[in-house]
């Protein structure tokens, strides 16, 4: 089996190449740089030179005030790029696995969402995940799509990264403490996506650990974790007054797939394992 990562610099795609390259998979990857998908020629061109058995979408666009300030980047990744890769991955007959987003909710369920929930996204960023997701659906019929939550691994664009870089230069900082989901490793991601196609899935899941936080209980916990000298204030989300609005709780419930593949942890199992690399 060869799979193909599209998104490979970020760090959901990285961590992807670097287990195939410690377990010796036959894997092939493209950054942005390499293969724009937004263009459909340029993923048709891939796709026939590589000949992939799976296709590993990681790419997004997930700045989400830049988002809502001119969506029209969003969209030609998150839809348009989706579109592109399910249309040629239909043609070549190609087994596709997307990621989106708990942003495909307004976070107003009062529990944690399931697959069956009705989406409502409040942002543009979460809408051109939604429309991505839609696409992929309307096109083929043999793929798989994971919805993520508060994704962090190896890399620059994730919380943890942003609050050492905040605990670095600062004694005290502001955390919101009325925006709720569940912290994800890519770590977790990543097996979890291995396992589910060894074990023939089909169609969409949520993809999360257990539990679920705010965003100052996880900030405590890696505060804690690793001893960090820095005061935390829990403020609510609008004392940022952030272009994008955030839905207050988008926690999903990951029961249809740990059925399928297995139990998962906690969220603070998979965050302890992660911080003890940091």
């Amino acid at each position: 089996m060869k799979y193909l990562i599209f998104g490979a610099n970020g760090q959901l795609g990285s961590k992807f190449a670097e287990e195939f390259t410690l377990n010796g998979v036959d894997f092939s990857a493209y950054g942005s740089d390499e293969c724009n998908i937004s263009e459909y020629n340029e993923v048709k061109e891939v796709l026939q030179a590589d000949k992939p058995s799976v296709i590993l979408n990681c790419a997004a666009y997930n700045l989400v005030d830049q988002a809502e300030i001119n969506n029209v980047p969003a969209f030609l990744v998150n839809q348009k790029g989706a579109e592109n890769i399910a249309k040629a991955a239909e043609v070549d007959k190609t087994f596709f696995v997307h990621f989106s987003t708990d942003y495909v909710f307004d976070g107003t369920k009062g529990t944690s969402y399931t697959e069956l929930d009705r989406t409502n996204p409040i942002n543009e960023y979460g809408k051109s995940k939604l429309a991505g997701e839609n696409i992929i659906s309307d096109i083929l019929d043999n793929y798989l799509i994971f919805r993520l939550s508060w994704v962090y691994g190896k890399g620059r664009r994730n919380f943890i990264f942003k609050l050492l870089q905040w605990a670095s230069t600062n004694n005290s900082i502001n955390i919101t403490s009325n925006e709720t989901s569940i912290p994800s490793s890519t770590d977790m991601i990543v097996s979890a996506t291995i396992n589910a196609i060894k074990a023939g899935l089909n169609g969409l899941y949520h993809l999360t650990p257990n539990g679920k936080a705010s965003r100052f209980e996880w900030a405590k916990e890696v505060v804690r974790h690793l001893s960090l000298k820095v005061q935390l204030n829990p403020v609510e989300i609008e004392h940022f007054n952030l272009p994008a609005k955030r839905p207050p709780d988008t926690s999903m419930s990951n029961n249809i797939l740990s059925k399928e593949i297995g139990e998962f942890h906690d969220w603070k199992y998979y965050l302890r394992g992660f911080l003890t690399e940091v």
